[in-house]
């Protein structure tokens, strides 16, 4: 029997230091590309918003792959430092999709 694993969608906020608020943009940024050219990813969003916070939006086709993801080196030394970027810890949420993930 074949079980089919549902996408994991990883959501939340970073707020920045305000003083470098820009150099977080340029990183996040940076990340766009490359993560969306990784075999298991789905969706790669950055949104900005108005009170200054950044909004993420992923979704993976698995957790393993998600775990890969968090291995890449920029995104791990951004991770490994993230204290010094951001004002106040990630609010981040990861779940599997309860609705159907479009076929592509």
């Amino acid at each position: 029997m074949t079980t089919t694993q549902a996408p994991l969608a990883l959501y939340g906020f970073l707020r920045p230091r305000p003083e470098r608020a820009d150099e977080v943009r340029e990183i996040l940024l940076s990340l766009v590309e490359p993560t969306r050219a990784e075999e298991g990813n789905l969706e790669y969003h950055i949104h900005e918003q108005a009170d200054g916070r950044f909004f993420l939006y992923e979704v993976w086709r698995s957790k393993e792959d998600l775990d890969l993801h968090n291995e890449y080196p920029p995104l791990r030394d951004f991770l490994n430092n993230a204290a010094d970027y951001l004002d106040g810890a990630p609010e981040a949420y990861f779940d599997t999709m309860t609705s159907s993930y479009p076929a592509r």
